[in-house]
């Protein structure tokens, strides 16, 4: 075996054998990192990746479609899966071990009873529209954390308010992990990487672009007044009126509770956008400091 080539295993027996003894390659201050995806890897997971060989001498990715953060009549069943293409990407990209458990491996006694519940910052946009899914994440984030045991774990800024329910989780539950985020990834045309995208038509990723163009505006409306959050709103929702999307919403939210921030709030903030695009939810966001320069 190959540095280039990461040990597939399967079940929790796999996974501790291949934590035990596959070799480390050289990495950064960490002993072990851990990537958490669902698959249908692309370029975003990708850089997720090599942060991690950055910062961990062993690098785990977990390939799991995860049923509990998935609502009746979303796409479960038509969530894409190509484990075998997903292996080929992670070849060369740094990954040690991927685990690639099966619903009766992470959940051996079916649907879990006792769950992780993301308490009020579950209950807004991402919560308020699919209902009980960031209690999902958190209970297969964290079970995958004690079966991993890494000592830092990386997620994208793309899934932001999934990072403001780990982060709050970590802290209030006392995880002995560390969260590292990483900057979203985007196509040349700005289109924020995801697995959903695959589900667009060239039509409907045209139409989908208004959602990057709409944080833009409200990044640039930052400039010249002294970083207003009614400016950025504004001119944020300016550029999605009239466009061909279904909105669920559009928020200037406080990073440490999901919550809207006030008229007057100086300090850092996400400008959050979810919309449905044909028959395709997206959601995209983009970091800013109010009463400051915006991060681009």
């Amino acid at each position: 075996m190959t540095p280039s080539d990461p040990r597939l295993v399967r079940t929790r027996d796999e996974l501790r054998t291949a934590l035990a003894r596959h070799p480390a390659a050289a990495g950064g201050p960490h002993a072990r990192a851990v990537v958490m995806t669902m698959g249908a890897l692309h370029e975003g997971h990708l850089s997720l990746v090599r942060r991690a060989r950055e910062l961990a001498e062993q690098v785990v990715v977990t390939i799991f479609v995860n049923p509990l953060q998935f609502g009746p009549g979303e796409d479960l069943e038509r969530y894409p899966r190509d484990l075998a293409g997903d292996l080929r990407l992670l070849a060369g990209a740094g990954a040690d071990v991927v685990f690639a458990p099966g619903p009766e491996v992470v959940y051996p006694d079916g649907d879990p009873v006792v769950r992780v519940t993301a308490g009020r910052i579950g209950d807004v946009l991402e919560g308020e529209a699919r209902p009980g899914h960031l209690d999902g994440v958190l209970t297969v984030v964290l079970k995958l954390l004690h079966l991993v045991a890494p000592e830092v774990a990386i997620f994208g800024q793309k899934d932001a308010q999934q990072v403001m329910a780990v982060r709050r989780m970590v802290r209030d539950l006392d995880v002995p992990v560390v969260v590292d985020v990483a900057p979203t990834v985007r196509d040349a045309d700005g289109l924020a990487m995801s697995s959903r995208n695959a589900y667009l038509s060239p039509a409907e990723r045209e139409r989908a672009l208004v959602l990057p163009r709409a944080l833009r505006a409200g990044t640039d409306a930052l400039t010249g007044h002294d970083g207003d959050a009614e400016s950025a709103r504004t001119a944020a929702r300016a550029a999605l009126d009239g466009a061909d999307v279904v909105l669920d919403y559009l928020a200037l939210v406080d990073p440490a509770t999901a919550e809207e921030v006030p008229a007057g709030y100086r300090g850092p903030a996400v400008l959050a956008v979810a919309a449905r695009v044909g028959a395709t939810r997206l959601i995209d966001n983009v970091p800013l400091t109010l009463g400051g320069e915006a991060t681009r």
